[in-house]
């Protein structure tokens, strides 16, 4: 059966096998598989294999694989230790604590994020399809339209994917008119240097203006910038929610920073098509 939804990527599957391995026996990884949805008899082999073997089928036969992938790890991430009287996560030991975070910085270099209950953030929408760059020096701010719209669409369902992926298209805006123009990218290739350097590139620092009110917006667009990465990187799918947050990430809070993001990079496009792109 062909998957609707993203895999299991290869990069997951090697941390979580060990870790599952090491944390049950046989008999309980043959119930624990099925109960979260995995297909199949147990595979053969030793822990490791059998785990690694269930991945792999789920990634072939389920159309779902992520999401039983939560489900398969819920116990796991939420519980505390077996036969321990701990209960907040960070008093628990060590040896507890340290395979959570392997999982979860996994989780976080695919660009998700586990929430409590089992649920895989981000794998809804991880960011701008990869033909977005080819696309806009082809259409334009019609495949800018498009592709924002893909974030609009999520802000409900998965507010953290919908921050990654705002951020994400106008980082790839940036990036896409620096290398148009022959401009060398920025050695961080993150959305606070890529922006600078395409708005001192395009005339839009504050100083480059005269009107006292342009001065302000234009200003102000740094402070944007900044703040829509600074989400992303605390509460967006791509690096996991920090557990010292004061506050939950809300689709009103998602919402604000896609449009935000939205704006600047329509903004950017407006610019450069004025200026003889178009």
């Amino acid at each position: 059966m062909p998957t609707d939804q993203p895999r299991i990527p290869p990069s997951i599957i090697g941390v979580t096998a060990p870790i599952l391995a090491e944390s049950y026996t046989h008999s309980q990884l043959n119930a624990l598989f099925p109960s979260a949805g995995f297909p199949g008899d147990p595979p053969p082999g030793n822990k490791v294999d059998k785990c690694l073997g269930w991945f792999r089928l789920a990634n072939n036969e389920c159309p779902d694989p992520l999401a039983r992938f939560g489900r398969l790890i819920a116990e796991f991430m939420d519980q505390p230790s077996p036969n321990s009287i701990w209960e907040p996560e960070q008093e628990l030991p060590e040896s507890w604590t340290r395979p959570r975070a392997a999982i979860r910085r996994a989780l976080a270099d695919e660009g998700l994020s586990y929430q409590r209950g089992g649920a895989i953030l981000g794998a809804a929408l991880t960011g701008p399809s990869r033909s977005l760059q080819e696309r806009l020096a082809e259409e334009g701010i019609p495949a800018l339209e498009r592709e924002y719209q893909r974030a609009y669409d999520n802000i409900e369902r998965d507010p953290g994917a919908a921050v990654t992926a705002g951020c994400a298209i106008l980082e790839t805006v940036c990036k896409a008119y620096l290398e148009a123009v022959g401009e060398p990218l920025p050695n961080r290739q993150t959305l606070g240097p890529l922006w600078s350097a395409t708005a001192n590139h395009l005339g839009l620092s504050p100083q480059a203006v005269a009107n006292q009110d342009l001065r302000k917006i234009l200003s102000g667009m740094y402070s944007v910038a900044d703040g829509v990465a600074s989400l992303r990187t605390h509460e967006g799918s791509a690096h996991g929610r920090s557990p010292s947050s004061p506050y939950r990430l809300e689709s009103r809070h998602a919402r604000l920073s896609v449009h935000a993001a939205h704006t600047l990079a329509l903004f950017v496009l407006e610019t450069w098509q004025r200026r003889g792109r178009a």
